[in-house]
C-alpha cells in the first residue's frame, strides 16, 4: 500500500504560501490521492474487474495525481533564485538561456489547467516544458518530471482566490532547485545504464 509521503519542510516556513494553504493541499488532496489509489489496487487484488475501464482510468488518474503531488511538494522549500550547474547548463543548452525556458514555463502556465511540468526526455536526451490537464491527460511518454507547478485551484485560491500569477510568483521564490537538480541527474544516471 502507498503512503502520504511527510512534507520536508516546516509549512509555516514558505513565503507566500500560507500554512493553511499548504497544509489543506498536502494532507487532504494529495492524502486523497494515495487513498484513492490503495482503494483501486484493493479491488485489482481482489479480482474486481467488472468495471475494468473505469478503474484503470481512475487508476492512471490517482497514480498520477500522487506522483506529481510528491514531486510538487518535495519542489518546495527551497529560496528560489535560479539552479546551480549542471542543471543551469542543461536548461540554456535544452531553451538557449535560463530566460528563455522561464519565459517558455510561464506561458504554459496559462494554457495548463492542472500542471506545468519540467521534464527529461529518455528519448532526446533534453528538458522540455509540458502542460498537463487532470494528472494524465497531456503527459508524454518515456519522459518524466524533475519539476512540478500545480496549478489547481486547490493549490493557491486560498492565498490569492483568481489571482494565479501571485501564486506562481510564490512557487519561484520557494522553489528548491537543489531537489530539481538531484532529479535530473537520477534520471541522466539512469539513461546511462
Amino acid at each position: 500500500m502507498y503512503e502520504t509521503k511527510p512534507l520536508k519542510f516546516d509549512p509555516k516556513s514558505l513565503k507566500g504560501i500560507s500554512e493553511k494553504q499548504i497544509t489543506l493541499h498536502h494532507d487532504k488532496h494529495y492524502a486523497a490521492y494515495v487513498a484513492a489509489r490503495n482503494k483501486i489496487e484493493e479491488k485489482l487484488a481482489n479480482g474486481e474487474l467488472d468495471c475494468i475501464r473505469e478503474l484503470k482510468k481512475n487508476e492512471s488518474h490517482n497514480a498520477s495525481g500522487q506522483v506529481l503531488h510528491e514531486i510538487y511538494f518535495a519542489n518546495l522549500g527551497g529560496n528560489g533564485g535560479v539552479p546551480e550547474k549542471p542543471l543551469m547548463d542543461m536548461i540554456s543548452r535544452c531553451f538557449g538561456s535560463f530566460e528563455n525556458w522561464k519565459k517558455e514555463f510561464t506561458a504554459c502556465t496559462t494554457a495548463a489547467r492542472g500542471w506545468v511540468l519540467l521534464c527529461y526526455d529518455w528519448t532526446d536526451g533534453k528538458l522540455h516544458n509540458y502542460a498537463v490537464d487532470f494528472h494524465d491527460e497531456g503527459a508524454v511518454w518515456n519522459a518524466a518530471p524533475v519539476m512540478a507547478l500545480d496549478l489547481w485551484e486547490h493549490a493557491y485560491y486560498l492565498d490569492y482566490g483568481p489571482d494565479k500569477a501571485k501564486y506562481i510568483e510564490a512557487f519561484f521564490a520557494n522553489l528548491d532547485w537543489k531537489d530539481v537538480g538531484e532529479r535530473l541527474k537520477k534520471y541522466a544516471r539512469e539513461a546511462k545504464k
